[in-house]
């Protein structure tokens, strides 16, 4: 893909920023100001600083040994995200989007969020640099992540609830969208996956990308060579991009995002216009989002980023789906198996790469994407578990 069809913000026919003029132009401001910044040299050695000293990267690549052993087959290596600071991949793009907005002159942030963790990560990144943070989260995801609200507020953030639709993520980009077109002058909005209309899910791709980059460079000293696959879970689509970035001109890796079965955006969805950009959408028989859900709130959404979806329909990468039972089986399993609880998001990639490592030959290895740690979670599957 040309350089020029990425600042259009197109990857194949999918992408592009379909939103009204006025926000037209400041889209446009922030796509100048970041292709600006994202090269300095300065900019980088200051984001360089603080994914080190704050975040606490690089972040290690773990072999799973005695999960390899129980599952036989592949090798299996766990990029671990969880270790992050605030607990998941989401610091990495607010800290890069932080430092952009400070550059940008802007005092208000304002986010979307549906786990709760890139809630939490903007707030961290706010109350580090003095900035007021507005984070919408859908009512529902409140009630699901009560602790992850908590931490919001402890950090200094106004968390407001979303009543509208299914009180989910996709209710709450609504709402932080509605914001920006209302108060675009004194207002940046740090968006938290890789999607929405250009120039989002370029700058969120180029902050994640540091994922791929580290593990890419990892399993080369581990192993002395390319994976054969790297497994991601799919929400609207992050962690799994930034887990592929320096893997896409690496034919021989195969790259597999995993969706639950009951918000299956890639491998059901069609093209279609959602949030200012087009993508792979779940639509129902009018034509408008379908109701998803999601055990993982972070995976609750009816679209995907457009890059993804690219991918799929040019072969590039795989997409499955995995259950409910599935993923609360593999959270389970990698907890008293490693010593390490993932997320429910991050349970999903686990819960496929548990069918896929079998099928593998024991010379074969699979870097699997840990997009967060499973804190948050503990208390929604215990009361799972219970019932």
């Amino acid at each position: 893909m040309s350089e020029q069809m990425q600042q259009e913000g197109y990857f194949g026919e999918f992408g592009g920023s379909f939103v009204p003029p006025e926000l037209q132009e400041v889209l446009s401001y922030l796509s100048k100001q970041f292709y600006k910044f994202k090269d300095d040299p300065e900019f980088n050695e200051e984001l360089r600083y603080y994914l080190r000293d704050y975040v606490g990267r690089e972040s290690p690549l773990t072999y799973a040994e005695r999960l390899s052993e129980a599952w036989g087959g592949a090798k299996i290596y766990l990029k671990r995200e969880d270790l992050n600071h605030t607990g998941a991949h989401k610091i990495n793009n607010a800290i890069g989007q932080i430092l952009l907005a400070k550059r940008m002159g802007a005092k208000r942030i304002i986010a979307e969020t549906g786990a709760g963790q890139h809630g939490v990560a903007t707030a961290t990144a706010c109350a580090m640099f003095n900035m007021d943070c507005v984070i919408y989260m859908g009512a529902e995801d409140m009630r699901r992540q009560a602790l992850n609200v908590f931490r919001m507020e402890l950090l200094g953030a106004t968390v407001v609830p979303v009543h509208k639709g299914q009180g989910r993520l996709k209710d709450a980009v609504d709402e932080a969208l509605d914001d920006l077109v209302r108060n675009y002058k004194n207002t940046f909005y740090l968006l938290g996956s890789a999607v929405g209309p250009h120039p989002f899910p370029t700058m969120v791709k180029h902050f994640q990308s540091i994922i791929s980059e580290e593990s890419k460079r990892q399993i080369i000293e581990k192993e002395g060579r390319l994976p054969d696959a790297v497994v991601a879970c799919t929400g609207g689509g992050s962690n799994a991009i930034g887990a592929f970035a320096h893997y896409i001109d690496e034919p021989s890796v195969r790259l597999i995002g995993v969706e639950p079965d009951q918000a299956p955006s890639l491998t059901e969805g069609v093209p279609s216009v959602l949030h200012g950009f087009k993508c792979l959408v779940l639509l129902d028989e009018e034509g408008q989002p379908k109701k998803t859900y999601s055990i993982a709130a972070g995976l609750d959404y009816p679209g995907i980023g457009p890059e993804h979806s690219h991918l799929k329909v040019s072969g590039r990468a795989e997409y499955v789906t995995v259950s409910n039972e599935e993923v609360l089986e593999a959270f389970q399993e990698l907890s008293r198996t490693e010593g390490v609880i993932p997320a429910l998001e991050s349970a999903h990639a686990v819960a496929h790469a548990r069918k896929l490592a079998p099928t593998m030959g024991e010379d074969q290895i699979l870097i699997v994407n840990l997009s967060g740690r499973g804190d948050k979670d503990v208390e929604q599957v215990f009361q799972m578990l219970k019932k």
